[in-house]
């Protein structure tokens, strides 16, 4: 079987912070071809992969602004789909651009949806339902009029995560800085419950964080910025808690799982995916207001750190997304 993924450009695969698509794009291509899958990953050139690189974007468009996103991105789909007939399958991990082309070739096609963003993007996902087969990341990120293959949860490494049976005192933050994440309220909390708060994120609203971040920060309340490595993994585990305060139908939330993995409970707005991925009282809480989110903070307590780490390895691991995307392939490709 040979595939043909397609990373998207906005940051390098695997992306050096931040970049959630790049990161499951990363993930699911090193499990595929740890399977025995021969992968070609079309990618910005300066990618990290064990699979074949393919690319002809120089750097990712976030990162050098040099790299003009509209021009490099037809560039980097021109050079998928002009050599299609090479592949048994081409997985789209970037969005609906790539499906002006899908009717131009033969090739079996696998989108996953990385979040159903609006409406307006329909025109260019409901024509082609019969061609491509879409994955959804949740149930609740399907949207009722499509027609879906699967939802498939993203997975990640647990070796990476190593479990922090301790924790500290201090509150957690991990997200892009920006309303819907729900920085302001994570804020709200800390202050409410006289507790420390670390966080860490792109700034992706910078109006956004100088009103409502800024004037907060403090020795007590911190934005050390994003990332990555050791120090990421950390972060992730030396807590009492990850707020993760949304404000908008999350279609997944890696940073869940991720601190999860690491034995940090979860207190999470019941909104979009949240209650697929917390187990109320097990690996968090879910809330529906501030004043439920203070209450969570005082009965974290009661969650067993061990059981966060255990519900992710039994339904989280990057090797089960990867068998259950082998086995989509195969049942599309007749076994």
């Amino acid at each position: 079987m040979k595939i043909a993924m397609i990373a998207p450009i906005a940051w390098r695969t695997p992306p050096r912070h931040y970049g959630p698509w790049e990161l499951v794009t990363s993930l699911l291509t090193e499990a595929l071809v740890a399977r025995g899958i021969d992968v070609t990953l079309f990618a910005t050139q300066d990618s990290i992969t064990a699979a074949t690189l393919a690319g002809v974007v120089p750097a990712a468009y976030s990162e050098d602004p040099a790299i003009d996103a509209k021009v490099w991105e037809h560039a980097h789909l021109a050079h998928v789909f002009e050599r299609a007939g090479e592949f048994d399958l081409i997985h789209n991990q970037a969005d609906f651009p790539a499906h002006a082309f899908a009717n131009l070739v033969d090739t079996p096609m696998v989108t996953t949806i990385h979040g159903f963003s609006s409406d307006r993007i329909l025109p260019m996902y409901k024509p082609y339902e019969d061609r491509v087969h879409f994955v959804a990341i949740s149930d609740a990120d399907r949207h009722p009029s499509l027609q879906y293959a699967a939802t498939i949860h993203h997975g990640i490494p647990l070796g990476d995560f190593s479990f922090d049976a301790d924790g500290s005192d201090d509150l957690l933050f991990f997200g892009r800085m920006h309303p819907d994440k729900g920085a302001a309220e994570a804020i709200a909390v800390a202050q409410a419950t006289g507790r420390e708060l670390a966080m860490y994120g792109i700034v992706q609203d910078q109006g956004y964080y100088e009103r409502e971040v800024v004037p907060c920060l403090s020795e007590r309340i911190r934005h050390p910025g994003a990332v990555g490595g050791a120090e990421r993994i950390a972060a992730l585990g030396h807590a009492r808690a990850l707020l993760h305060l949304i404000n908008f139908d999350e279609p997944f939330g890696l940073s869940v799982i991720e601190a999860m993995a690491c034995g940090t409970p979860v207190i999470a707005m019941r909104r979009g995916s949240m209650a697929e991925l917390i187990e109320h009282g097990v690996n968090g809480f879910l809330v529906d207001s501030l004043d439920e989110a203070i209450a969570a903070v005082e009965r974290v307590g009661e969650i067993d750190r061990a059981a966060c780490r255990r519900s992710v390895e039994a339904r989280f691991s990057v090797e089960a997304m990867a068998a259950k995307y082998e086995a989509l392939y195969r049942d599309i490709l007749g076994g």
